[in-house]
């Protein structure tokens, strides 16, 4: 197989990373791929604890996807066996531990979203439990045994819950030896992952290399922060934006990012060079979100969608028509005070914020700026449209 020049592959596949360890070996296993004509073998393990994939995943997929069309072969782990367990990478508590059949609905969906990022004519699907499920108890003695107590404790997540005395089980040490052991048994050159995967990863590396096999190279990815540029990433925080939301939602969100966003949403979620999206940051920093939005919005939804979110854009900005993602609450029919409808409706935490928010000329129901904070409103006569801000909308109507 002809392959990439090696200093082609290296300016496209260190785009982004945060990481390589050990990083001398990671050009000298492309440089051997192209000798060989072989392809690498590159690894991502996911347990589908929940079916739903949002940007900060396909940081590292946009990876594999880099990998593919270099040439390379990926392989994604679908960890039907780790994930009862539960990665305890990152956590504070211990995970709840899911069924099986839980585990393997949420794989069937994730893999459908996985694919519109990866090529699945270069991915081979790996169940864990084909191996881990087989797994002798004598086997198991020998991979615990690969490892001690006090490496465990050295784990920022293991040395928190420790100090602070929050129980840590013993099948908890087992995850990164059984995310180690799928390295061994899918012969794995290339291993991807966020930052938080490094302890797991490089067990891969020294199990690898215990049973006599070149081991692999770790690369990183750094975590995508979430919308609110604070925390990473995450549904359960509301700070996400999903890959299979409406193009102009999606478009929406990212449109609204913080301006520090901007330049590392560009370098992890496009493939725009570095010198355009930082003119573009330079030069005005509304028309760079705009660009950002728009590339994200046609990588899954396709140019003419992404055309049709920056028109809506403009359309709800001027009060034209609401957006799709807008929630409708239920009220109990009567009289209410404004900043009391505006905390019950959700659109502020407290009457405080609702209150400022008036002062500004930042609330409207039904189109039209709210002046007097001591003003009443009626509910129960027809549904009511609450504007917070450029674009937080709610239709408030009775139970």
């Amino acid at each position: 197989m002809n392959f990439p020049p090696l200093k082609e592959q290296m300016s496209k596949l260190t785009r982004g990373v945060q990481e390589i360890v050990p990083e001398p070996e990671f050009a000298k296993k492309i440089q051997k791929s192209i000798d060989t004509g072989v392809p690498l073998r590159i690894k991502l393990g996911v347990d589908p604890t929940a079916p739903d994939i949002h940007l900060g995943h396909t940081v590292v997929m946009r990876k594999l996807r880099q990998f593919q069309d270099m040439g390379h072969q990926v392989i994604l782990i679908v960890g039907d066996y780790t994930a009862m367990i539960g990665d305890p990478s990152g956590r504070n508590k211990m995970r709840p531990r899911i069924s099986h059949e839980v585990v393997m609905e949420n794989a069937k969906e994730y893999q459908e979203q996985f694919f519109k990022i990866v090529k699945k004519e270069q991915t081979e699907i790996r169940y864990n439990g084909d191996w881990l499920g087989k797994m002798s108890f004598d086997k198991i003695a020998e991979l615990m045994s690969s490892i001690t107590v006090a490496q465990m404790l050295e784990r920022e997540d293991f040395k928190n819950r420790y100090s602070s005395q929050k129980p840590i089980s013993m099948h908890e040490f087992l995850y990164p030896l059984m995310q180690g052991y799928d390295s061994i048994a899918i012969k794995s050159d290339i291993e991807l992952g966020g930052t938080d995967q490094k302890f797991n990863v490089l067990c891969g590396r020294e199990l690898q290399e215990r049973e006599k096999m070149e081991p692999q190279t770790g690369l990183f990815m750094p975590i995508l922060l979430g919308t609110d540029g604070e925390q990473k990433m995450s549904k359960s925080l509301g700070n996400y934006v999903g890959i299979n939301e409406a193009a102009d939602t999606m478009y929406h969100k990212i449109y609204n990012i913080t301006d520090a966003l901007v330049g590392s949403w560009f370098e992890l979620l496009t493939d725009i060079p570095k010198e355009n999206y930082e003119a573009l940051i330079k030069e005005n920093i509304l028309n760079a979100k705009k660009e950002l939005a728009s590339d994200i919005v046609k990588q899954y939804h396709g140019s003419s969608a992404a055309e049709a979110a920056v028109e809506k854009e403009k359309a709800i900005h001027s009060g034209d028509i609401l957006p799709s993602d807008t929630p409708t609450v239920k009220l109990e029919a009567g009289n209410y005070g404004i900043l009391d409808l505006l905390v019950a409706a959700g659109a502020f935490a407290s009457k405080g914020e609702a209150r400022r928010m008036i002062q500004n000329n930042g609330v409207k129901i039904n189109g039209s700026a709210v002046a007097d904070q001591n003003m009443n409103i009626s509910v129960g006569s027809g549904e009511i449209v609450v504007q917070a801000g450029k674009r937080k909308f709610y239709k408030v109507a009775t139970n």
